[in-house]
Parts: structure tokens; sequence; C-alpha cells
């Protein structure tokens, strides 16, 4: 039987990383991928309990001679845009158009994708220019605002003062003197409550400033729950800082995670939007074969020296 006909298909894959936080990332450009159902790839895929085990799921796609991404949440949801998922995704783009400096798409918008100075010699680094919206028809507690920055949305929590932020998803930010993960995670699960505040949920983040131009970001991802790290939460946690003026625009903001770190730079000029620059760094690879509707993968090695050329940098950041 041919191995792409719709009753069974066979496809590589790469576990890769941005800034700790991991995706299955699938080459849809030189696969025809049309049988597959990602919602359920991707909850396959994801389970760390039984599978490769990741944050999403990442497509690299092709429209009109522009390539893209599609991100799939391991709930099966697709998201419009994840700002460490992209990056991975431009590098595996970079292989097709040879160039250091090209436009993606992601959910309806088009990010400006460079190839960036190395945020640690030897690891691929890449930035993204995320344009910054303050209203969004997903900001149902905010209906008829110019901005909501520094405000409470008090069925969410009574004391907390939220930024809201729009860079292709939405996210809420507040700044705390320390981070509390069971509430983060008691704040995730409350927005599922509150369908009037949060028509399509959301996602949250608390933010704790380290030093000047310096914050710790922790997120509770839309459809994956806390992860080691977000990219547009810390997008969108940088610029929250800004607006409130706990960071400076135009300057690199550094931006520390569980899952390592990354650089922002929020500029006003042009209209507000900001840059996040990281890593791209691949984990491992493997096949997957798709037959009948169910998904069984083979891992096939790991790219060792990748994975302690992050380890280093870790260890440096921890120092």
């Amino acid at each position: 039987m041919d191995d792409y006909t719709l009753n069974r298909m066979k496809f590589d894959y790469i576990k890769c990383h941005g800034s700790g936080n991991e995706f299955v990332m699938v080459d849809a450009v030189k696969y025809n991928l049309d049988g597959i159902d990602f919602a359920d790839f991707a909850r396959f895929i994801c389970d760390r309990g039984g599978s490769v085990g990741a944050d999403g799921v990442l497509l690299l796609v092709e429209r009109d001679g522009m390539f893209g991404m599609r991100m799939f949440n391991p709930d099966g949801s697709e998201a419009e845009m994840c700002g460490n998922g992209i990056r991975c995704v431009a590098r595996l783009a970079e292989e097709y158009t040879g160039v250091d400096k090209f436009d993606m798409f992601s959910g309806g918008n088009t990010y400006a994708i460079t190839h960036a100075e190395d945020i640690y010699l030897g690891i691929p680094t890449y930035g993204v220019d995320l344009k910054v919206r303050l209203t969004s028809n997903d900001f149902g507690f905010a209906k008829g605002a110019e901005r909501f920055v520094s405000q409470r949305i008090e069925r969410l929590d009574d004391n907390l003062l939220w930024t809201a932020i729009n860079v292709g998803n939405p996210h809420i930010v507040a700044e705390v003197s320390e981070i509390d993960y069971t509430h983060l995670t008691r704040l995730g699960e409350r927005v599922l409550e509150l369908r009037e505040e949060f028509p399509k949920g959301i996602n949250v983040s608390l933010v704790k400033v380290l030093d000047e131009n310096r914050i710790f970001v922790a997120t509770y991802e839309r459809g994956a729950g806390i992860t080691a790290s977000c990219g547009t939460a810390m997008t969108s946690s940088a610029t929250a800082m800004a607006l409130n003026g706990r960071c400076d625009y135009e300057a690199v903001i550094d931006v520390e995670n569980r899952g390592g770190a990354v650089r922002c730079v929020c500029h006003k000029e042009g209209g507000l939007h900001t840059q996040l620059i990281g890593n791209a760094s691949y984990i491992s690879y493997g096949e997957v074969v798709a037959a009948d509707g169910k998904f069984t993968y083979t891992e096939r090695g790991e790219f060792d020296d990748e994975i302690a050329l992050y380890n280093d940098f870790l260890e440096l950041k921890a120092e």
C-alpha cells in the first residue's frame, strides 16, 4: 500500500523548543497531509504519559508563496499565534527561503521574522515582531474601553491589577511580588467559568520585576495549562510592564521563565509593537505513521549538541 494514501500516511517530525516551550513540529510543505486530523494528532502526540510529549504541535505551511505556521494545543484546539513556536517554524522555513529576513503568517496576521544574533554562542536565535493591540473582542471585561491597563477584573480576582494585551492572541498580565503557581492555576481555571468576561478564554500571566528591565513571567496558557514558557505571554508581559512604567521602551528587556529566557524590545514608533528574540532549538526527531485514524511514532535520535548548548545557557543564566 502506498504510504501516502488517506488510509496510511508516514511523515517525519522534529521535537523542538523555544525557551523550554516544547513542540512537535511537522513540515506540512514537504508532505501532503490533507487527510490528517491535527486536533486528534495533537491530543495523541502531546501526551506526556504515553507519547512524545509536548506543549503543542507546529505545522510549517505555505500559502501564495509565503510560509506560515499553524499551532495546535494539547487539547486539540488551534491557537492564533505562538511566539515560541513561530521561532522554531521560522528556522525550518529559512531552509526553504535561504534568507535571514522574511515574513510569515499565523492566525490571519503577518509577522516579520529575523535570524537574530545568537542569544548564546551557537544557539539558533530568531526574532519575531508582534504588533500590539490594546482592544480585542476577547476582552469581554473591557467592552468599549480603548485600553485596559492596571485595572481590576473583580470576578477573577479582587486584588490584582490587570493589563490586557493582544499580540495575535489575547493575554492578561498582572504584577506580583512573588509567583504563586497554585494561585495561577486557580486563575487559569476560573477564566473558563467566566464566559462573559472571557468569551474565548485567555492566557493569564503573573510577572515579578527582578531588576531594571528584567522580569520573570509565569503563564497559564489557554488550552495547555501552566507551561515552562509562553512566547506571546513573555511579549505581552514585557509590553505590559512598559505600559505601566515598570520597564523602558526601546530597551532590551530580559524576560526569564522556568524554561530559560528571551529578550524583548518594546517600540512606540509606527504603532505599538514588541520584538521577541529567543532560541529555536531542536531536541529529537522521529517518524509518525497515521493509519485508520490512529497514530504511532518512532523516535530516531536526539540533537545532542543542541541539548548540551541550551543546558550550558541555562547554567549561565542561573549564576
